[in-house]
């Protein structure tokens, strides 16, 4: 039986992505430069990449929620996703200082605009996903707390915290093949993915992998865990 973390309010979310904002700010403060051209934690892409993507994908939602809040709807980006791509790239080749500006005031912007919205407005549609405000704050406080790992700054998957992994493991259940079960090895959470499908360890029986909420969660995401995972690591599929 799978432990969910279920889906959080919209407040509770919003305080976490708060925290979230404070921790990449302090990442920004040690951002210097030509630290930007060092690699990221996502194969191929720099930090100038990573920046550049958690600068552009923070203003796209924040688009979404400033347009729901008028009771209108617009694309996630003009352009769709060549020009999310091309974006990234275009943003890579600012330095450190430009980056952390642009970031910072991205934050800023974010923190104006979700800031207002009130308790009746969270289940208001939005384009992303043809979903609601609420699923798109989701959204953002996973691109904010992976993306800000990725960036090998200050933070780092570690400092995640226990809300965000059980929301993870919700997110990305679709990764996991069915009858996988993830172990806190230091804690409660024993969260199993749905029924067992011929997925199975040497022994014949569904895998099980334990270690670390936090390195549980950054591998199902598809980064590297901090600390080992016991287990037989299965193949998971592509990000939902």
């Amino acid at each position: 039986m799978a432990e969910s973390g279920g889906l959080l309010r919209g407040p509770e979310v919003w305080a976490y992505v708060l925290d979230g904002h404070e921790r990449l700010r302090i990442a920004l403060a040690e951002l210097t430069e030509g630290k930007e051209r060092g690699a990221s934690r996502l194969p191929g892409w720099t930090r100038a990449h990573v920046l550049s993507h958690i600068e552009g994908i923070g203003r796209a939602l924040t688009r979404q929620a400033r347009y729901a809040l008028k009771g209108e709807l617009i694309e996630v980006y003009d352009g769709g996703r060549p020009a999310r791509d091309a974006g990234i790239e275009a943003g890579a080749v600012r330095s450190a200082a430009e980056l952390a500006a642009a970031v910072t005031a991205a934050l800023a912007e974010a923190e104006a605009v979700w800031g207002s919205v009130g308790d009746a407005d969270w289940d208001r549609p939005v384009r992303y996903r043809d979903g609601d405000l609420l699923g798109a704050l989701h959204c953002w406080w996973r691109e904010l707390e992976v993306h800000t790992a990725d960036a090998g700054l200050e933070t780092c998957s570690a400092a995640w915290p226990r809300e965000l992994c059980l929301h993870l493991f919700d997110f990305l259940a679709p990764r996991a093949p069915a009858g996988l079960t993830l172990v806190e090895s230091d804690g409660p959470v024993r969260y199993t993915f749905g029924t067992a499908d011929g997925t199975e360890d040497p022994a014949g029986r569904p895998p099980v992998v334990r270690g670390r909420l936090t390195d549980l969660a950054a591998w199902l995401a598809g980064r590297r865990p901090h600390q080992r995972l016991d287990g037989l690591l299965p193949e998971l599929g592509p990000w939902p």
